[in-house]
């Protein structure tokens, strides 16, 4: 069960580069903030404990924290991080304040040296629910050459990696296009991922449910599965019967601040633990 999430404020949030379809319109920052607010109470309602990395002026996506680098923990109970290398040189410089944060309460730091390569966190790399392996993603902002330096990095670790294709522009990240619901369920948008791709999560998880490409684009896919509540930026009947099925309870908040930068709920935090 995880327990705590790391956050950053919006202070700083803004769109200024476009870096995906999504993006393009102004951002209302009292809105942002409110919505803000609200996903962290409802991590908070859900039983997670809320940590904070402070904003850093001029670096307006560092409120995605899902993306700055990936967290694990190896077999013997260290805790770790993978720095990621961002392909847009506008978000680079996010990195180094994570690492430090994470590296100043005693995370062992897992340098790739990813040179030309891009590698861009919880973005694209995914827990398995049980964190018995990890599903990769490259096509858009990842590149296959970092989903292979991560995969033979996390090989001698005991964690197999799954790389998977995207193919859609919108679905840029890995976290918009699946989330694993339960260690046999999954809830995935088809159109995102290359044939085998699409095969190799198939064979992944018992149950599949497939969300069309408009709920995909409305985020409905990049939620956060925390203590049998799934928190989404909105509920359709479609997805609410698959919820029910899978036991889990709808807690919706609104992101249309950070939709227009191209990410919702999953973005805006990092699992701790």
């Amino acid at each position: 069960m995880s327990k705590t999430v790391l956050m950053c404020p919006p202070t700083f949030f803004d769109v200024r580069e476009v870096k995906n379809p999504y993006m393009g319109a102004a951002i209302d920052r009292a809105k942002a903030q409110q919505q803000w607010d609200r996903l962290r109470r409802a991590l908070e309602d859900s039983g997670l404990k809320v940590e904070l990395i402070d904003p850093v002026k001029d670096l307006e996506d560092m409120v995605f924290a899902a993306n700055q680098v990936f967290i694990g923990e190896a077999r013997n109970g260290e805790k770790f991080i993978v720095p990621s290398h961002m392909r847009y040189p506008s978000r680079q410089p996010e990195v180094a304040f994570y690492v430090d944060w994470f590296r100043r309460r005693g995370y062992r730091v897992i340098d790739l040296n990813l040179g030309q390569e891009y590698l861009e966190g919880h973005g694209d790399l995914l827990w398995h629910t049980d964190h018995s392996r990890i599903w990769a993603a490259y096509g858009f902002r990842s590149t296959r050459g970092g989903v292979e330096k991560f995969t033979a990095t996390m090989a001698p670790m005991g964690f197999p990696v799954t790389p998977l294709k995207l193919v859609d522009p919108y679905c840029y990240h890995l976290d918009t296009c699946l989330c694993p619901l339960h260690l046999d369920a999954a809830l995935i948008y088809p159109g995102a991922f290359s044939p085998p791709s699409l095969a190799a999560i198939r064979a992944g998880f018992s149950r599949i449910h497939e969300l069309t490409r408009e709920e995909a684009v409305q985020f409905m896919g990049n939620g956060i599965v925390a203590n049998q509540r799934y928190i989404t930026p909105r509920l359709n009947d479609h997805l609410s019967q698959i919820l029910t099925q899978e036991g889990l309870t709808p807690i919706v908040v609104d992101t249309s601040e950070f939709e227009k930068s191209g990410g919702s709920v999953f973005c805006m935090k990092a699992f701790l633990d």
